[in-house]
């Protein structure tokens, strides 16, 4: 049997080396286009940052070494320009002509391709993007030849990483995005804090903004200049283009291959194609969202890895059942990480997903002992209490937390298991309630009624439509406050019920505090007198970060 792989790194070698262990009498060949066949494609923003300083540490396999250990042919510099599949062959680009080549079961891993937006300047010299080694050597090499201005169009997180990479090497640095926010997939809450923290560094941002176009620049300081939908213009030696990927699925098309409507190769339960000797894996696949149900290509490297073993069982006649995908991911920018799992707010309101979220501010381990850093943690559930996604953005502690929820998601837990789970703790790891704890907690509260929550976006309800009671100290109220808000510190509630009763009127009560914790307990006093009431999801924390335009009452 001859199996060939059409792509290298993380869907296609995983394939090719399962498909060794399960078969020694098998003919394998790997068909690269490009340079390297295994290279840790993740690591190439820290390449730029120098903090990988040697570019052989990107290496993960090299074709003699996959030789050597798995006997596998792999073969680089080979790009398949065409498959017949009707006579199982392949047409093969080689550095020494076109030749063909037979299969008896063929694998597509041809990944994805940077989305190259109808701009008018991007064949530009000064244009790059960060896919591959040799991209980021061409970045390094820009930078180290005097590169003191960069502008990245995009920031998602390549962009992000690409423009802390960058601000590490001390360029000058804008971020471009078209979106509401840096980081679309965070919820916005959090990605305010992101911003802040891009911002604390020194990396400038346009937000809400479109890139109209890239011109060389008619000044000699800088190479080029990119032009701005409000017609301003960002001078830059350096532009990466970072606004997002494709499947890279015209061979695929060419070949017949059934595409789904995102353009992706459709594929079943054992990732084989619309033809029965075609499988495919990776980045240019459709997949089927663990949580919306919603199915496109997911292009991360853990679900690639995990869809080449897969194939290759198939292959071998194994029975697979691939999961879901969560969509688990994570970034770091300078100090923070903020990472995700399953849906956010946004995309379960697009599918139309009832939902409810929970916000907290935990530190990341007990608050006593030295070193306790805050977690912001946005968690949605569905009304029963059965998570849906979680996300966080802290200086520590946040991997931990999300793998933690990205495993409950996996197991279909609820508030319920969240609030049991048996945690590690000691006070320098974590608290006795530790954060994924308190979620399943709230969560709990939420679902049984002891839990009203309002959020930032009903602060435009109106001032007259509810009563806000602030329940923090009198100092922390001096320092900043809704505008008529009521201050009765939380401690001091039960002696001045009637002030309430008296200052709403009749209306609801919208109760706040800094993080959400001393409203809830004034929550359940109000709520336990008969009065109308609600408590603001996370805090002044949260609504800060929602709503960073809201100007704050002093005394």
């Amino acid at each position: 049997m001859r199996i060939v792989v059409i792509g290298g790194v993380a869907g296609g070698m995983s394939c090719a080396a399962r498909a060794r262990r399960l078969s020694e009498d098998a003919e394998i060949v790997v068909l690269e286009r490009g340079e390297y066949v295994s290279f840790a494609n993740c690591g190439l923003p820290y390449r730029v940052s120098d903090e990988i300083q040697d570019r052989r540490a990107l290496l993960v396999q090299t074709p003699a070494s996959l030789r050597a250990a798995l006997n596998l042919d792999v073969r680089i510099g080979h790009e398949v320009t065409a498959i017949d599949r009707e006579a199982k062959t392949l047409a093969v680009r080689t550095p020494d002509g076109v030749t063909t080549l037979g299969y008896d079961a063929l694998v597509l891993a041809p990944g994805a391709r940077a989305v190259r937006p109808p701009l008018p300047g991007l064949d530009l010299p000064v244009v790059r993007t960060l896919r591959t080694v040799p991209d980021a050597e061409r970045i390094r090499a820009m930078v180290a030849g005097g590169a003191r201005r960069a502008v990245v169009l995009g920031a998602g997180f390549i962009g992000l990483e690409a423009a802390e990479a960058l601000r590490t090497r001390g360029v000058d640095v804008t971020i471009v995005e078209l979106a509401a926010h840096v980081l679309p997939p965070l919820d916005a809450e959090l990605a305010s804090l992101v911003d802040a923290e891009l911002g604390a560094h020194g990396v400038h941002r346009r937000i809400g903004i479109a890139a109209s176009a890239v011109e060389p620049s008619p000044d000699a300081d800088h190479a080029a200049e990119v032009v701005l939908s409000d017609g301003s213009r960002l001078p830059a030696d350096l532009v990466v283009l970072s606004v997002g990927v494709r499947p890279d699925t015209a061979l695929a098309a060419d070949a017949g291959l059934a595409l789904g409507p995102t353009g992706a190769i459709r594929v079943d339960g054992s990732f084989r194609t619309s033809d029965p000797s075609i499988w495919a894996v990776g980045d240019a696949i459709e997949v089927t969202n663990a949580v919306t149900g919603l199915v496109g290509p997911v292009p991360l490297a853990g679900p690639a890895n995990r869809q080449g073993r897969m194939a290759a069982d198939a292959i071998m006649g194994r029975t697979v059942r691939p999961a879901p995908v969560l969509g688990t991911a994570i970034v770091r920018v300078f100090g923070l990480t903020a990472a995700m799992t399953g849906a956010s707010q946004a995309a379960l309101a697009a599918a139309g997903i009832e939902h409810f979220t929970v916000h907290l501010h935990p530190g990341h381990h007990a608050a006593y002992f030295p070193g306790a850093e805050q977690i912001h943690l946005t968690a949605s559930f569905a009304p029963e209490g059965r998570l849906l996604g979680a996300q966080a953005v802290g200086r520590d502690g946040v991997d931990k937390r999300i793998d933690v929820f990205a495993t409950a998601l996996r197991a279909g837990m609820t508030a319920d298991d969240l609030a049991e789970l048996e945690l590690a703790y000691a006070p320098p790891f974590g608290s006795a309630k530790d954060p994924v704890n308190m979620t399943g907690f709230m969560a709990q509260n939420v679902v049984a009624g002891d839990l009203v929550l309002w959020y930032p976006d009903e602060l435009d309800d109106g001032e007259n439509d509810a009563l806000d009671l602030d329940v923090r100290s009198r100092g922390e109220f001096a320092r900043g406050h809704l505008t008529g808000a009521l201050n009765i510190p939380h401690t001091k509630l039960r002696d001045r019920l009637a002030d309430v009763v008296a200052a709403a009127d009749g209306r609801p009560v919208r109760v706040l505090c800094a993080s959400g914790f001393r409203s809830y307990l004034a929550h359940r006093v109000l709520s336990q007198a008969g009065l109308d009431s609600a408590s603001l999801s996370g805090g002044l924390a949260t609504l800060l970060a929602a709503r960073p335009e809201l100007d704050l009452a002093t005394d």
